[in-house]
């Protein structure tokens, strides 16, 4: 006969090398977050592994703002606090056209403030 024989015929089938866990990671957690996690995992029906494995498959993580792009949005902020600044003035003098402009503008400032912090 040329049949392999399995050592270990009654026992568990190996696991091809893609199946097998290689790496073992600590996390220190808060007391609120362990009992959150174990809670969580408890009403999926799963492991604590495999709840975080799945949360860091479907996750989605931003990457941090860069120090140019933060003083780019500090300047757009100074800048519509200046246009809100004239629009007071404008609607205190009595100049209702100019007042909608500066307003019209500030939106405009805060919408592009936004979308930037948000990632476009």
């Amino acid at each position: 006969m040329n049949t392999i024989r399995n050592k270990n015929k009654n026992g568990r089938p190996t696991k091809e090398a893609a199946e097998k866990k290689g790496y073992k990671v600590t996390l220190k957690m808060a007391t609120e977050e362990y009992y959150s996690l174990k809670s969580k995992a408890r009403l999926a029906g799963i492991t604590r592994s495999e709840y975080i494995r799945g949360c860091i498959q479907s996750s989605v993580v931003k990457e941090r703002l860069s120090s140019e792009l933060m003083g780019q949005i500090r300047q757009l902020s100074g800048m519509a606090n200046n246009v809100n600044q004239l629009a007071r003035k404008a609607n205190a003098a009595g100049y209702v056209e100019a007042h909608r402009n500066c307003m019209d503008t500030m939106k405009g400032l805060d919408n592009i403030i936004k979308r930037i912090e948000d990632g476009c």
